[in-house]
């Protein structure tokens, strides 16, 4: 088994050549297909979120090294332990998509369905080693989703890139005709969720983004309008001919697009934070009664949700994700492209 891991935090991927693991009990065992690379994984790599105020939410306590990143996977089933050879539901050669973000099984939040949300978690490519690999080992079969029809490069960009879009515009619900949406930022995340929007929320979204050439790309992808944030009165602007905001979605959670995104809000108004740039937000409470506006977190999404969301693509019910393939072996030069902001879409590894 060949993988590129954190051995230390802030360093350097390391390529490590060792036996692939044999799965026992309900384990199975997939040979990657397709990984695609998160911005969350230049966090994970660096071992802190930025929490702002010179704060950070260090990672090292939960997150122990080496481990191998890589939380969008899709792979072919290699071999399966014994106990989940014999409840049928997978086989050598099927092609999954893995739900990466699975929890303990056992407390409330994971028997209401909601695994992404457990305190004890077992996530691919964090807890649990991911897809910047040739191999990978799922604790499960449940988690083993088929993809028919989807490319693979295109299918395993669900399981967070599309996952995380779809979770939040759940969020948003349905928008009456006059009621406008926002998306902050359009990179791969956010493009997914420009794709997913008008389906979702009833919704063409505005789209705020800094770079030109990722405002044509949301153009393309669906949006009604895209315009930078950062140009002058871009906030009071946007207000002034809209109304505000019924709904702004965050893909990249700073300080700056976070502020951006609570300015714009109308009476009534919420905004969801998704992405994970960080920095810290503040607000005058009065603000929240007087105009009745909320402020909500989304993180990825349930295993359902992504059920969900495969059956609408294999329908072609949500358009096709923007994908550029590279080798395994370009794995920690992507995650410097993805920290410099220089790639959009989805950059996806093929091992």
């Amino acid at each position: 088994m060949r993988s590129f891991k954190v051995t230390k935090f802030g360093a350097a991927l390391e390529e490590v050549v060792e036996e692939a693991p044999a799965p026992v009990g309900t384990e199975v065992l997939l040979r990657v297909n397709a990984c695609g690379v998160c911005h969350s994984d230049v966090h994970l790599r660096d071992g802190y979120f930025d929490l702002g105020q010179d704060g950070r939410l260090d990672l090292s306590r939960g997150v122990k090294t080496p481990f191998t990143l890589g939380h969008e996977v899709a792979g072919s089933v290699v071999a399966v332990g014994p106990d989940a050879a014999a409840e049928g539901s997978v086989a050598i050669g099927d092609a999954r998509v893995i739900y990466p973000w699975i929890g303990c099984g056992s407390c409330a939040v994971c028997r209401a369905g909601n695994e992404q949300l457990c305190r004890a978690p077992r996530n691919i490519g964090i807890h649990c080693g991911g897809g910047y690999s040739d191999h990978v080992l799922v604790p499960h079969p449940r988690y083993l989703l088929p993809y028919d029809g989807i490319p693979v490069e295109e299918a395993c960009t669900y399981a967070c890139s599309g996952l995380t879009a779809y979770g939040a515009l759940k969020k948003v619900g349905a928008l009456g005709a006059g009621d406008p949406l926002v998306i902050i930022g359009a990179g791969g995340v956010g493009l997914a969720g420009v794709r997913l929007a008008a389906r979702l929320t009833g919704a063409a979204p505005a789209v705020a983004e800094v770079s030109a050439d990722r405002r044509a790309a949301a153009l393309a992808a669906g949006a009604a309008a895209a315009f930078d944030p950062k140009a002058e009165g871009a906030a009071r602007r946007f207000v002034k001919e809209t109304g505000g905001a019924a709904a702004a979605v965050d893909f990249v959670g700073s300080a700056e697009t976070a502020r951006f995104g609570f300015d714009i809000l109308r009476k009534g108004g919420r905004l969801i934070i998704v992405g994970l740039f960080g920095g810290g937000l503040t607000v005058p409470v009065p603000q929240f009664p007087l105009r009745e506006v909320a402020i909500m977190g989304s993180y990825v999404g349930s295993l359902q949700d992504l059920k969900d969301l495969l059956a609408l693509a294999i329908a072609g019910a949500v358009g096709r994700p923007a994908v550029e393939k590279h080798p395994l072996r370009e794995a920690e030069a992507l995650l410097a492209g993805l920290q410099a902001g220089r790639i959009t879409g989805r950059a996806v590894l093929v091992p």
